[in-house]
């Protein structure tokens, strides 16, 4: 009887060990697989962009800003920069379209194209001196939430310096202007055009202010190509060629 109490017990001590030992393995197991399953996430999980702050953004648009003034001025200066791009391309000035319809019945063809090429090459040469006017104003530029520019459309950021540096720009690119009027020698094309058709009897004698229409028209062209420039940056990115350009418009 003795014998078979031990036994029982026996059996029972190693069924509680065996237990123990089973539990004891299933947590091993499970805290295993945990620290893999870590370890795996650490590797597949992208590390998180560094935050921004609202100053790093407006220096990031401006730089993107800068950027494409350079490269924009670049282009425009070239020789047929504006007279061969439709996009950039000065015509005849809109205030005056019955003169020119007139000078052409009157077979004066070629001296008007010489007239709009003399505007366009006006353009051309001042954009040569473009970049440090846009340069100044971009670094004027008081921007109050970078971010609201950031994720606005892919040109928010030419918009905005559209909207808010106008007359500055304006003011300080009119000089340039005149001096490349001047140079190309627009009002000599433009002169005797003029006299012919305020000869011609019942017409409203022309005389716009070419300086002015030059500037306006040349602050466009180079707009259109800065904002050219800010898509890019955005969209591309090998076009951010500084660190605060792929802090920025990496993320």
């Amino acid at each position: 009887m003795k014998q078979l109490i031990f036994i029982s017990l026996l059996f029972s001590f190693l069924n509680v060990k065996s237990q123990s030992l089973k539990d004891l393995l299933q947590k091993k197991k499970d805290s295993l697989e945990k620290v893999a399953k870590e370890k795996l996430n650490t590797i597949v999980t992208p590390t998180a962009a560094p935050k921004l702050t609202n100053e790093e953004v407006i220096k990031g648009l401006k730089e993107a800003l800068s950027v494409g003034t350079n490269s924009a001025s670049s282009f425009a200066s070239k020789t047929d920069g504006y007279l061969k791009n439709t996009r950039l391309f000065i015509p005849w000035p809109e205030e005056a379209k019955d003169m020119k319809a007139k000078l052409l019945k009157m077979g004066l063809t070629k001296k008007v194209t010489e007239f709009e090429t003399s505007l366009n090459r006006a353009a051309e040469q001042a954009a040569l001196k473009a970049a440090p006017v846009f340069i100044d104003a971009i670094t004027n530029m008081s921007v109050a939430d970078g971010f609201a520019i950031l994720k606005g459309s892919d040109t928010a950021a030419t918009a905005f310096l559209r909207k808010t540096t106008n007359q500055p720009l304006y003011d300080k690119f009119l000089p340039i202007v005149k001096d490349a009027v001047n140079s190309v020698k627009v009002t000599s094309y433009w002169n005797p055009l003029a006299k012919t058709y305020n000869k011609l009897p019942g017409v409203k004698k022309q005389n716009p202010d070419l300086d002015d229409y030059v500037t306006k028209k040349a602050i466009n062209g180079l707009m259109i190509l800065i904002a050219d420039e800010e898509v890019n940056i955005r969209k591309n990115p090998i076009a951010r060629v500084s660190d605060i350009l792929k802090k920025v418009f990496g993320n």
